[in-house]
């Protein structure tokens, strides 16, 4: 990263060991990190710095991770969210989507991972900002990628950044059967069980967003997957 403006990570962790060694070696490879040690501090970080893309622990004191998480998708529906986790409860990642989370990983894990997964949700954060306007009509609304953003006249209502992934891979395919492990391939870069499973909250979420056109449908195929229904 030399040469370019810094990455700015916010990490909530309250194993300060490991949250200690996170820290030192995102920084050594050019990131700059803001370390913190429970959700209320987490909070108060993110209110008054800006920050690239957000790790957070679950079980923290004073605030959990669900509620930061939540919190800063009152703020921004664009910064990316990964939960780091040592819970494998299939409800705590379901709940985490359904507060705002873009991806989560399991520990323990390697940096490698890590730096791995935050690198795919930062390169899709400049395909977002970049000057190549994406847009989709579909029905009687307006589908603007770059902004994460449905129209419906002068109304508009805000996707975080993989419900807008999500969104644009039913777009590209309209009108066409999916696989459940064809979408996780192309939207979340992997076919995971756990995910599968939580990807339901995704489409449950764009479906109150597509709403307001009634001629649109998301149908779920049972044992297949889904369509995106678009007359027109």
């Amino acid at each position: 990263m030399s040469g370019e403006k810094k990455i700015k990570v916010l990490l909530a962790e309250d194993d300060t060991a490991l949250g200690f060694v996170i820290k030192d070696n995102l920084e050594e490879r050019g990131y700059e990190v803001a370390l913190c040690t429970d959700g209320q501090t987490a909070i108060e970080s993110f209110d008054k710095n800006l920050h690239d893309i957000v790790l957070l622990d679950i079980m923290m004191p004073a605030r959990d991770g669900f509620s930061v998480a939540s919190r800063i998708r009152q703020q921004s529906d664009v910064i990316p969210i990964l939960f780091l986790t040592s819970r494998s409860m299939e409800e705590d990642r379901i709940k985490g989507f359904e507060t705002g989370a873009d991806d989560y990983i399991t520990k323990p894990f390697s940096m490698k991972e890590l730096l791995l997964r935050m690198e795919v949700f930062l390169r899709r954060s400049k395909k977002i900002q970049s000057s190549n306007v994406v847009e989709y009509q579909i029905g009687s609304l307006l589908f603007k990628f770059n902004e994460l953003k449905i129209y419906n006249g002068e109304q508009s209502s805000s996707l975080t950044q993989k419900e807008a992934e999500l969104l644009r891979f039913f777009c590209e395919n309209k009108n066409v059967i999916l696989k459940r492990e064809e979408v996780l391939l192309n939207v979340w870069g992997k076919d995971d069980y756990f995910l599968g499973r939580s990807m339901d909250v995704f489409v449950t979420k764009l479906r109150k967003h597509i709403k307001p056109d009634n001629t649109l449908q998301l149908e779920t195929i049972h044992g297949i997957g889904y369509r995106f229904n678009v007359s027109g």
